[in-house]
Formats: C-alpha cells, sequence, structure tokens
C-alpha cells in the first residue's frame, strides 16, 4: 500500500532547546485510521506539524504522498481542523460559509464560485449532517455541530489525508461520541487517510486501524487492543 506519511528518523528541537522529539520513525500506508496521543507537552502536536510540514526536521526525513513535507506540492490534498478552531460568539458567519472557506484551495483565486465547488460545499455539509443548518450561524449552534462544521470545511476540498488536532476539546461526552462515529463513516465512505491527534482517545479508540503513543518519541505503535492497561488510566494520559 503506497504510504500517505513517512517520518525516517526525525529528530526535532525548537531553537536550542532539548529535542521535543527523538528519534521518530514513522510508516502510515494511504487509507488508515491513525490515532496520534500522548500526555501534554510529549510532542504528539509537534509530530503532527512535521507531517503537515510545518516545522521542519532538525535531522531526519518527513515526507507526505513520497514528497518532502515541507515543500509538498498539492495543499488542496491536505485537511486539516487545528485545536479549537472557532469564530467569536457573535459572529454572523453562517455554516455554508464557513465551509465555503475551505474550498479556496480548490476554487479560482477570484470570480464566483463554479458549480463543481458549490457541489463540493454541499457534500461536504451533507456528510457531517448539517444539511439542514446550513444557512445558520454559526454561533448558534452546539459545541458538538461546530465541531462538524469545522470537519466539513476541512473537506470541502476533497482532501486524501485529513489531520484533526483536539477535535473533541470543549464538547460533551455525546458529541465525542458522535463525532468518532461521523469520523467512522468518513473513512469507510471516503477512503481518506485519517490522523486523529489527541491527549485522548477514548472516543475513536474502538474505530482506529492503529494507536501511536508519543512521549519525546514512539512508545508505542499498534492495535488499540494490545495497548498496555496503564495507559488506559485517564491520569496517566493527562500527565
Amino acid at each position: 500500500m503506497p504510504l500517505a506519511v513517512e517520518l525516517s528518523d526525525v529528530t526535532f528541537a525548537y531553537g536550542r532547546a532539548r529535542p521535543v522529539l527523538e528519534h521518530v520513525s514513522l510508516a502510515v500506508s494511504q487509507g488508515e485510521f491513525l490515532a496520534i496521543a500522548g500526555p501534554n507537552g510529549g510532542g504528539k502536536t509537534t509530530l503532527m506539524r512535521l507531517v503537515l510540514g510545518l516545522e521542519r526536521p532538525s535531522t531526519g526525513e518527513a515526507r507526505l504522498f513520497g514528497e518532502p513535507a515541507h515543500a509538498f506540492s498539492r495543499r488542496a490534498d491536505l485537511g486539516y481542523l487545528a485545536q479549537r478552531s472557532q469564530l467569536t460568539v457573535d459572529a454572523p458567519t453562517t455554516v455554508r460559509e464557513v465551509v465555503a472557506a475551505g474550498r479556496v484551495a480548490r476554487a479560482r483565486l477570484l470570480g464566483p464560485l463554479r458549480s463543481n465547488d458549490r457541489d463540493a460545499i454541499a457534500a461536504a455539509i451533507e456528510r457531517v449532517g448539517l444539511a439542514d443548518h446550513a444557512g445558520t450561524p454559526l454561533s448558534r449552534l452546539s459545541g458538538g455541530e461546530q465541531q462538524r462544521a469545522f470537519i466539513a470545511k476541512a473537506l470541502a476540498s476533497e482532501p486524501s489525508l485529513l489531520v484533526l488536532d483536539e477535535p473533541t476539546t470543549g464538547v460533551d461526552v455525546e458529541s465525542q461520541d458522535a463525532l468518532a462515529a461521523l469520523l467512522e463513516r468518513l473513512h469507510k465512505t471516503l477512503e481518506v487517510t485519517i490522523l486523529y491527534v489527541s491527549h485522548e482517545f477514548g472516543a475513536v479508540e474502538r474505530f482506529v486501524d492503529r494507536l501511536v503513543l508519543v512521549r519525546g518519541g514512539i512508545v508505542f505503535d499498534g492495535p488499540p487492543a494490545e495497548l498496555p492497561d496503564l495507559w488506559h488510566d485517564p491520569s496517566h494520559a493527562h500527565a
């Protein structure tokens, strides 16, 4: 299976500080659903930034679909949900407008959206179950619904790789479970590669193909069922 992500013996440090990550090697096949978890400060967000080409390794190599990650030429193939994506509470922006912003990478820079752009935006909204709220201001939606709108934004460019950074932050347990089930449906129907980055992984544990735990390096990489019991302790996850 061709690789979507490949990190080869990567070490990374911010400036002269002690390395955040050391000797990390990771291969993610196209079509995998992978959770990246670990304690706060353990390096999982840095790992995600290296994958996306937002940071360059101090040593080693990071590649996306066979290209150097920092110089990846097909940015429209990447869908990214940043941590705590949100607008101000009183922003009048509608769900459709938020999702349309995610189409910019594939749309024309100037002029109205083409019919295929409008179709992609509508399809993304439909996939996350917000078709009835397309014209609703985002501020009127629940936290879980807002996160679904931002996932739709990430899907609007029809990406090959979807990366989500702490997607369940600030939403209740019921919404977390709904988001996890949504990601499973998207994974199956779109055959998109998904990287789910979070300090806790309980919501997606039963859906992901692999779990990678990061703590200065990769300390576990395999099926969640093979995870040592210690890592299932919530107090450890927040260490």
